[in-house]
């Protein structure tokens, strides 16, 4: 079983992030291209339903993985969609060179199909393709090879903290599994839950580290205004029990006094039981300084992360941590727990602390905000580990990934 970090019995943070797979996948140079220069182009469908409404991390995946494929030469791709609704914004959202595949079904009655059977198989969205990835656990029956991309295993190992609709992916998972599919994850911590709890062969888990959607350019004047102070501590993300909210403002609570200019933002759009911190906040005795914003588009994202004065990420479970690593890109300093694969993808360059644990978290964060040195380190600390992790480098192992899948599955695309 693999520790803390996602390795058996490794240290923290300490594994090379660019690496593209649980053995090192030959990228083939610069262009993705494994195994030497290829005469047909790759027809690669990718499922870009994710990108449809409020942008979740799912869709910053799906986001930066079109942006990096649609600039590399020799592919043909596709983003297709199941939604009845919705379905007519794709286009706009597809950068150029990707072409939309789009029917009018309604997603729900899709997925249970595709759950249960092998139909509607995909290429009645997209034509012939030799490769399908499956962005968000469920994968179409398709005759060609197949990636799935599994992100967590949050229903599996902590179903109190998942939100219905969930609880079909293992059995999703394991169907794509048993139809020859090669499984991507983010975390090698992610891959050995993965090996371990879907007994999956550990030669077909592959872990790619994802890049960091991009955030620098904003006006930290303008998210100070937002916050409504120059000091805030902020967090981003769906509010849902796995976020641990309520032991966030417990935390803030415990150091508000010694910091009456400190404000506590949480910028993300209600999730499953988002109750539970509102009613954290509504006990609060600070509840006038806890300013809960919703949903953020990505302007006033980069703003509220270019003036923060710290950020704190608390969670439960991670199977990635894309926040953290944007505001170590932003050079804000980073409070994070060691749930999941969070000491694995942060390293040293962020304050870790257990999840359950408020008193620690206060201190924490009672210490960044306290000490200018120890925040100036962190900062520095997370700026260069921010680096590590670039879209460039994560297409490139999707793409090594996507012909391995390939050449495993033989004559049999289509």
């Amino acid at each position: 079983m693999a520790g803390r970090d996602g390795r058996p019995g490794g240290g923290r943070g300490d594994w090379p992030a660019q690496r593209a797979g649980s053995e090192a996948l030959d990228t083939g140079g610069g262009n993705g291209t494994a195994g030497g220069a290829r005469d047909a182009r790759l027809r690669l469908a990718l499922d870009g339903t994710p990108l449809l409404g409020n942008r979740t991390g799912v869709g910053e995946v799906v986001a930066g993985l079109l942006t990096g494929l649609a600039s590399r030469p020799g592919l043909d791709v596709a983003a297709y969609v199941v939604s009845r609704r919705g379905h007519a914004d794709l286009s706009a959202l597809l950068p150029p060179g990707v072409r939309p595949a789009v029917r009018r079904w309604p997603a729900r009655v899709v997925h249970r199909m595709w759950r249960v059977g092998t139909f509607p198989r995909l290429e009645r969205w997209t034509g012939p393709v030799d490769v399908v990835h499956a962005t968000n656990y469920v994968a179409p029956p398709t005759r060609s090879a197949l990636v799935v991309s599994v992100y967590d295993l949050t229903v599996l190992h902590h179903p109190e903290l998942s939100g219905p609709g969930t609880e079909g992916y293992p059995g999703a998972i394991r169907r794509a599994v048993d139809r020859g599919a090669w499984i991507h994850t983010s975390s090698h911590f992610v891959a050995g839950e993965i090996r371990d709890a879907l007994d999956v062969d550990p030669e077909r888990v592959v872990v790619v580290p994802l890049g960091i959607p991009p955030v620098q350019g904003g006006d930290p004047a303008a998210g100070r205004r937002r916050a409504g102070s120059d000091r805030y501590v902020l967090t981003l993300g769906t509010v849902e029990p796995r976020k641990n909210l309520p032991r966030l403002v417990a935390a803030f609570d415990a150091v508000a006094g010694g910091h009456r200019d400190v404000r506590l933002v949480v910028a993300g759009a209600p999730g499953w039981d988002a109750g539970a911190f509102e009613r954290a906040r509504t006990a609060s005795p600070n509840r006038e300084r806890i300013l809960h914003l919703g949903y953020v588009g990505p302007a006033e994202r980069a703003d509220l992360m270019a003036g923060a004065t710290l950020f704190a990420f608390p969670s439960l479970y991670e199977g990635f941590g894309f926040p953290p690593l944007e505001a170590m890109a932003a050079g804000v300093p980073v409070v994070a727990s060691v749930a999941g694969s969070l000491p694995e993808v942060l390293g040293d360059a962020a304050a870790l602390v257990e999840p359950t644990d408020t008193d620690a978290l206060a201190g924490a964060l009672e210490q960044v905000l306290h000490d200018p040195d120890r925040a100036a380190e962190l900062t520095r600390l997370g700026r260069l580990r921010a680096r590590i992790y670039s879209w460039d480098a994560a297409t490139d192992g999707i793409l090594a990934l996507y012909r391995r899948a390939v050449d495993g599955h033989g004559a049999g695309s289509s």
